[in-house]
This record gives C-alpha cells, sequence and structure tokens, in this order.
C-alpha cells in the first residue's frame, strides 16, 4: 500500500490532464470528473491520516532511485494533516464554483485540479528543488485562476502577484542552488546532516542560503512585510478560488515550519534554530499589521484578506516559541482558521452576489434577498474567526497562549493576539452592521437567492468550527504528536538508510 502516497498527486494530474484534453466535453461531465477527483482524495487523506498516526515516517523513493540521489516523498504526520485539509478544503470550494463559477473563463476545473497537484506535491517532497518545481506548478496554476472572469480588478492584482511571485521564484533557485553548492544536495534530511556538520567557514554563506529560501517562504505566506499583495488578489479572486488561496499561504507556512525545524532546527550546529527569534517578531508585526488592515478595510472581501494575514502571523508566533505545546496549539489552530477563512470566502461570495451593483463595498448600503440567513452565517463566521468562544477559534487561541511561559514572550503575545481579537471582531461587526443592519430599499430585482448548492458548501465549511471543538481531543493529541516528531529529527536523518524509520 505504499504507492497510496501518489495518489494526491496523481489524481490531480490525471484529472487535470483529461480535463485539459477535453475541454470540449460537455460542462456537466467536466465538473463531475472534477468534483469526483477532489473528493476522492478525501478518503485518500483520511487513510493517510491515519496511517501516519502510528508515528512511522513512510519515504516513496520516485523511480526507484534511492535518497539521497533520488526524488523523495515523505509522510509523516505534518504532511498527512495537511493533505487532508486541502481536500477537504478544495472539495467545498468545488462544489461552490460548480453551480456557475467555473463558466466565467476557460479551462477551470483543469487548472483547479494543477493547482491541487502542486500544493499536494509541496506537502509530500522530501526534496528542496522539488518542493521548487511544486511551488511552480500551484503558482502558475494560481496566475489563471486569478485572473478568472477576466475583470479590471482581477488583471491588476494579478499584474502584481505574478511578478512578485516571479522574483520570489529568482530567490528560491538562488537558494536552492548555493545550499547545492556548499553541500552538494536538495535532499532535506541530507541536508540537515550536511549542514550540521559544515566547516564553519561556510556558515554565513549556509545562513544567506537559509535566509534567501525564509524571504521566498515568507512572499508565499505573507508575512510582514511581504503580505502587501495579498488582500487586494484574494479579494479580485472569484469566491471559490479564494476560499482555496485560504490554503496557499499554509503552503508558505508548512515550508518554513519544516526547513527551519529540519534544516536548520536544534540540530544545525551554529547554525542552530536560525531566524527563530526574527520569526518572533515578525509574527507579532504581521498580527497587528493584519488587524489594523482589517480594520481600514473599505471592502468586504480586501477584510477576509487581512484576517488571512492575522492567522498567518499568529501561526508564525506558536512556531517562533519553538516548544512542543506552542507548536501543536499552532497546527490546531491552522486547520481551524484554514477551513474558517475558507468559509467565509465563499460566504462573502454569496453576500455580493445579492448585492449587485454595490458588490463587497461596505460604505454602499442595499438590502439583500436573504438578510436573515446570511446575517446568521456571517454572525457564526464572526465569532469563530475572532476566536471567541463556543466555537474552535477561541480554543486555538487558548492553547496558544497558555503554551507561553511567564515573561516577556507572554505579555508581547498575550497583548498583541487579545489586541488583534479585539480589533477584528471591531471590523467584522461594522461590516455587518453595514451589510445586514443599515441597508435599505428593496432588493435588487435582477439578483438571485443562493442556491442550495452554494450554501451546502460554504455551510460545510463554517460546521467545521463546532466540529473542531467535538472532536477537539483526538484533533489535540494527533497535533500535539505531530509537534513532538516535527521537533524530533532523528528519524528523518534515519530515512537515508533507507526504508521505514
Amino acid at each position: 500500500m505504499s504507492h497510496v502516497m501518489l495518489l494526491p498527486i496523481l489524481l490531480p494530474m490525471l484529472a487535470g490532464a483529461l480535463l485539459l484534453i477535453g475541454h470540449g466535453l460537455p460542462k456537466s461531465l467536466k465538473r463531475g470528473l472534477s468534483l469526483g477527483a477532489a473528493w476522492v482524495l478525501v478518503p485518500v487523506g483520511i487513510y493517510l491520516v491515519l496511517l501516519a498516526a502510528d508515528g512511522q515516517l513512510r519515504s516513496y523513493a520516485v523511480g526507484n532511485w534511492q535518497a539521497p540521489f533520488g526524488i523523495m516523498l515523505l509522510l509523516d504526520r505534518f504532511s498527512a494533516l495537511m493533505l487532508l485539509l486541502s481536500a477537504i478544503l478544495a472539495g467545498f470550494a468545488l462544489l461552490y464554483a460548480s453551480r456557475g463559477d467555473d463558466l466565467q473563463g476557460q479551462n477551470f476545473h483543469a487548472l483547479f485540479q494543477f493547482q491541487l497537484l502542486g500544493i499536494n506535491g509541496a506537502f509530500l517532497t522530501a526534496d528542496l528543488f522539488n518542493l521548487f518545481v511544486f511551488f511552480e506548478i500551484l503558482l502558475i496554476s494560481s496566475y489563471s485562476l486569478l485572473l478568472h472572469g477576466n475583470g479590471r480588478e482581477q488583471v491588476r492584482a494579478g499584474v502584481h502577484y505574478v511578478v512578485l511571485n516571479l522574483l520570489g521564484s529568482s530567490f528560491f533557485l538562488i537558494g536552492v542552488s548555493l545550499l547545492y553548492g556548499l553541500t552538494g544536495t536538495v535532499n532535506m534530511p541530507d541536508l540537515a546532516l550536511k549542514v550540521a556538520q559544515a566547516d564553519p567557514a561556510n556558515a554565513p554563506l549556509l545562513a544567506a542560503a537559509g535566509y534567501l529560501l525564509l524571504v521566498v517562504f515568507g512572499l508565499k505566506a505573507a508575512v510582514l512585510p511581504l503580505y502587501f499583495w495579498l488582500p487586494r488578489a484574494y479579494a479580485a479572486a472569484p469566491a471559490a478560488v479564494a476560499a482555496l488561496f485560504a490554503i496557499m499561504t499554509k503552503v508558505g507556512l508548512y515550508a518554513i515550519f519544516r526547513v527551519f525545524t529540519l534544516i536548520f532546527g536544534e540540530g544545525a550546529g551554529p547554525l542552530a534554530n536560525l531566524a527563530h527569534d526574527l520569526l518572533w517578531w515578525l509574527a507579532l508585526l504581521t498580527i497587528a499589521a493584519g488587524a489594523i488592515g482589517a480594520l481600514a478595510a473599505e471592502r468586504l472581501q480586501v477584510l477576509l484578506g487581512y484576517l488571512v494575514v492575522v492567522s498567518v502571523g499568529t501561526l508564525l508566533a506558536g512556531f517562533s516559541l519553538g516548544t512542543p505545546q506552542a507548536l501543536g496549539a499552532a497546527l490546531y489552530y491552522l486547520v481551524h482558521s484554514t477551513l474558517i477563512c475558507g468559509a467565509l470566502f465563499l460566504l462573502a461570495g454569496l453576500i455580493v452576489r445579492q448585492r449587485g451593483p454595490a458588490g463587497d463595498d461596505l460604505h454602499l448600503l442595499q438590502a439583500l434577498h436573504q438578510p436573515l440567513l446570511l446575517g446568521a452565517l456571517f454572525f457564526m463566521a464572526t465569532i469563530s474567526v475572532a476566536g471567541l468562544p463556543p466555537f474552535s477559534g477561541f480554543l486555538g487561541k487558548l492553547l496558544l497562549l497558555r503554551s507561553v511561559e511567564t515573561g516577556s514572550q507572554a505579555l508581547w503575545l498575550w497583548s498583541v493576539v487579545l489586541l488583534a481579537g479585539l480589533v477584528t471582531l471591531v471590523a467584522l461587526s461594522r461590516a455587518g452592521s453595514q451589510m445586514f443592519w443599515h441597508s435599505h430599499g428593496r432588493p435588487l430585482d435582477d439578483t438571485e437567492t443562493a442556491d442550495a448548492t452554494r450554501l451546502t458548501a460554504t455551510l460545510g465549511l463554517l460546521l467545521a468550527s463546532p466540529l473542531l471543538l467535538v472532536a477537539a481531543q483526538p484533533l489535540l493529541d494527533y497535533v500535539q504528536a505531530t509537534a513532538l516528531q516535527l521537533l524530533d529529527i532523528g528519524p528523518y536523518l534515519a530515512l537515508l538508510a533507507g526504508g521505514v524509520a
């Protein structure tokens, strides 16, 4: 059953290729194939999570070329969790898009599958160069998905997005080349071994390569000061695409977690815990900047983009604390924030459809066809994303705050996280009051009510918050074990000997 590890890569790759070749097929057939391929990834993800839960690391040598010379895929608790999370998010986003959003441009379903291919490949690879390759696959797909519909705002945001990510890709290639030139390998476990044993004279160059990778991953994750592209880009994207993009920043964070625990972690000799102190302050500043941006936002979808930035800072703060408790809390919050942010973008799409020309502009007042239904969903999402009880956001933030020891770090973390939560609540409350309380007049006749399929997709993601609370104990056990596994690099180094660690 070791070949099951390939399914998260093979399924979207084959589905995307078939959809691209058969672009002239009936739309119902294309939707069925795309939805089937996406939802099959959910049971595959569940199986991989159960497989990884035994604590063993499983590697797959592509072409049977063994590490460190061949391409190695790696399955551990962290990668399995991220694969399942991306499958759930993609399934609901695609269900939402299949009610007509997929017809606004060409080859939507093929591009969606190729983006899933890039995301899943990034979570599975244990090779830095192939991480670069999968990054490029998901970015090329995201360029086209962002422009799906060809609106003026989409083109403007897309140009900024493309230019910045092309620059990031250049830095990525330079960083990987520098590491390869100094160590002779791009395999992550092998890099961890070579960096720990490196000549001290090469330490400055290795550190430079590490910081280059941090810049690249920080750009993908939207860490301050590299987050300015995100709010406008996410606001310009179609609702289903923006929902899928909720996991794009997590790919950057995943790369930070992976590289800076395995290669530049505790066992990296003179480069141990490279950039951890820097990441701590960047995390706090990212939280603060995201909260201020949300408060100043004049459009709903821009506001939601800034909420993604706040979640990125919160997750980075948990990682930079460097303890299993903090990392476990961050991983729980990662699951929560990804699904709820995705739900908010889908919900924003429902609201915008009923506001007509007013769109997501918070200064324009326009009555909705279903203010009670959409208002109730928005209220539930607001409580969850702001971190108020009784939803999973509250538990995630509470666990993170409790994981920090008494001292200056606790003072900074508690102050920034709680103030950001308050500011977020104020921003969302203002937006809700403008859209649901202060609106007047009759709903526009040429707008439509939310159909059952779009509502199902939105509710499916929104209900993740109470479900994460109900299933908190097994999930917390899993993420805590994941944190311990990530911080123990011995089994990862043992993979170089081949087989199961």
